[in-house]
């Protein structure tokens, strides 16, 4: 039974570690958080930091990993998911996203986790959707959700100032509905563009 407990004690001090280590490499980025920083967050000696996780970059790829999507299934339910997401995007960012999004571009460890999240999205949504070109489709809908994600959160564009997340959304759904649905050969109009 003391065992259970020990392990029990060590599981609930490494979820709290990386729910600080989420928080603070959310606000100040990989370069800007310490691990000084991240047990002060956590209320806990830095020397437990190292001696679960062994250095700051082992914490930063494990608190920044993404939670799976399960596949849409078809066209409709993959605008329905998509249209879900960017409502999730339009409120506040979770830390882990904020973190992996802040340090995706100066980080190794987070370009790697960014880029294989954002692969497994794209085959995702390609698998849900129709066409030859499914899977560009998709990937103009994965890299488009990641843009709203940054001028939005990060880049804070005045042009979000005063809409209501149902104004977004009602203005999102043509778009992520034309991605999804199968487009058509283009028209003499848009090959002269």
């Amino acid at each position: 039974m003391a065992k259970t407990s020990r392990d029990a004690k060590r599981a609930q001090t490494a979820e709290r570690i990386r729910a600080a280590a989420r928080q603070q490499f959310g606000a100040n980025g990989y370069e800007g958080t310490t691990i000084r920083s991240i047990a002060a967050a956590a209320g806990i000696d830095p020397s437990l930091v190292m001696q679960h996780f062994g250095s700051k970059a082992a914490l930063f790829a494990t608190a920044v990993q993404l939670p799976a999507v399960s596949d849409s299934g078809s066209e409709r339910a993959a605008a329905d998911h998509l249209l879900d997401v960017l409502g999730i995007r339009f409120d506040a960012l979770p830390a882990e996203t904020a973190a992996l999004v802040r340090s995706m571009l100066t980080v190794p460890e987070a370009t790697d986790t960014m880029r294989g999240y954002l692969d497994e999205r794209v085959e995702n949504l390609a698998r849900s959707l129709d066409g030859d070109d499914a899977r560009l489709r998709a990937l103009m809908t994965v890299s488009g959700i990641l843009g709203i994600t940054i001028t939005q959160h990060f880049l804070r564009l005045s042009a979000f100032e005063g809409a209501s997340r149902d104004d977004l959304l009602r203005a999102a759904r043509g778009w992520v509905e034309s991605l999804t649905t199968e487009a058509g050969p283009p028209s003499p109009e848009t090959d002269a563009c």
